[in-house]
């Protein structure tokens, strides 16, 4: 068994505490019983893991065990000389929400990697924190979603600083043309000998187009205005329609959820909205979540989609997920930590009253979900746009995802 220094003693007991805690939890042991013969701390990380997967009857089951133990020796030889080993991590978390499964579920090997690595990244100056950012907002995933029994220090993660944005306001043309002001002529004091001339060929010219006015058929201009005006409108009212500002998008705590009992790729979710409001949701996220990892989740979701059955159950609203290129990952849009249960996310620049329900006739939905996107700071937009709260824009773990 490899032995820690002393020097690093206190951090590597409050590590080994933390990977016991969360593991226990997980694994259904008690973390109060004895099971080590030695100080917490004397234990290397590889050691400690394999102690508890012994101890635990869910060791045989154990899924992606051999993916598992690689990540064990990474976290069990973490930090290197350098930091090769984090730039490694940085990129294969990429196109990841977690080390293993391909879904939002942190396995094992998540809490293990994570309490190795906290004290190194709790120490990263701001420029260092810029070369790993998917790390970081890994890093910020699992403290937010694993319980390590308050034993690791909460890592501050800087989130992206966006200025608001304010819709450009079109400046007034100049409504008179070139040919008008040229048509003036000289001012006066700047005549000229030709003067004369000119006047009168300019007369003539009046005169013949003054005859073809006569000759020519006198247009309705009246009709032309009130046609052009009509067409506006009608333009303003198509662009409203399709417009976020119709969206209630509100942000809502998921208090329970489970299986659809006749579709095995729906989830039920009952969520709460704010003012004792709950409201049941079905979505097609039974493949890339369980019910357990939705409870107690918050969520944004559309709260004014016209109700219907989803394979005879009702569902009053639609959970916004976003997914990568090829829709391998999906996940929930995250909403920030401090946004209030029911608040409407809003989006600056697009100020408006919702409608009461969506006319699903309309296709209104069909026509502002291509616009919603994450970036590539995996902030969630619409055209660009972040979805805004009082405490900050909403989240994925997934950067240049679509939204839907």
């Amino acid at each position: 068994m490899a032995s820690v220094s002393s020097a690093n003693g206190g951090v590597a007991a409050d590590r080994n505490k933390a990977i016991v805690f969360a593991l226990c939890k997980r694994l259904s042991l008690d973390p109060q019983k004895k099971i080590f013969s030695e100080s917490i701390e004397e234990y290397d990380v590889a050691t400690l893991f394999t102690n508890i997967l012994q101890l635990s009857a869910t060791e045989a089951p154990l899924p992606n065990k051999d993916e598992i133990m690689k990540w064990v020796a990474f976290a069990n030889s973490f930090p290197g000389k350098d930091d090769t080993s984090l730039k490694a991590l940085n990129e294969d978390l990429a196109q990841k929400a977690v080390l293993l499964g391909g879904g939002l579920k942190p396995s094992v090997a998540d809490i293990v990697v994570f309490a190795a690595l906290h004290s190194f990244v709790s120490h990263l100056n701001d420029t260092e924190v810029q070369n790993f950012p998917n790390v970081m907002r890994w890093m910020d995933y699992i403290q937010n979603i694993e319980d390590f029994g308050g034993l690791l220090a909460k890592i501050h993660i800087k989130k992206p600083q966006l200025e608001p944005y304010c819709a450009k306001k079109v400046d007034k043309v100049d409504a008179t043309p070139s040919s008008k002001k040229e048509a003036q002529g000289p001012k006066s004091g700047e005549k000229s000998e030709g003067n004369a001339e000119v006047k009168k060929a300019s007369d003539e010219k009046k005169a013949s187009a003054g005859d073809k006015a006569k000759k020519a058929p006198v247009k309705d201009n009246k009709a032309t205005e009130d046609k052009k005006k009509a067409a506006e409108t009608e333009s303003a009212e198509k662009d409203a329609e399709c417009s976020v500002s119709i969206l209630n998008i509100q942000v809502g705590l998921i208090r329970k959820a489970w299986k659809h009992p006749s579709a095995d790729s729906l989830l039920v979710e009952e969520i709460d909205v704010g003012e004792g409001n709950i409201r049941q949701v079905v979505s097609g996220l039974a493949k890339f979540c369980s019910p357990e990892e939705l409870t107690n989740r918050r969520v944004v979701l559309i709260t004014n989609v016209k109700p219907g059955k989803l394979r005879d159950v009702m569902s009053a609203g639609l959970v916004l997920c976003a997914s990568n290129q090829d829709h391998s990952v999906v996940e929930p849009l995250i909403p920030p930590e401090g946004a209030t249960i029911g608040e409407r996310v809003s989006f600056a620049g697009y100020e408006g009253k919702p409608e009461d329900v969506l006319n699903p006739k309309k296709k209104q939905l069909e026509k502002i979900t291509p616009h919603l996107y994450t970036d590539d700071k995996s902030v969630a937009t619409y055209k660009g746009v972040p979805f805004m709260t009082s405490a900050g824009p909403c989240m994925s773990s997934i950067p240049n995802g679509s939204i839907k």
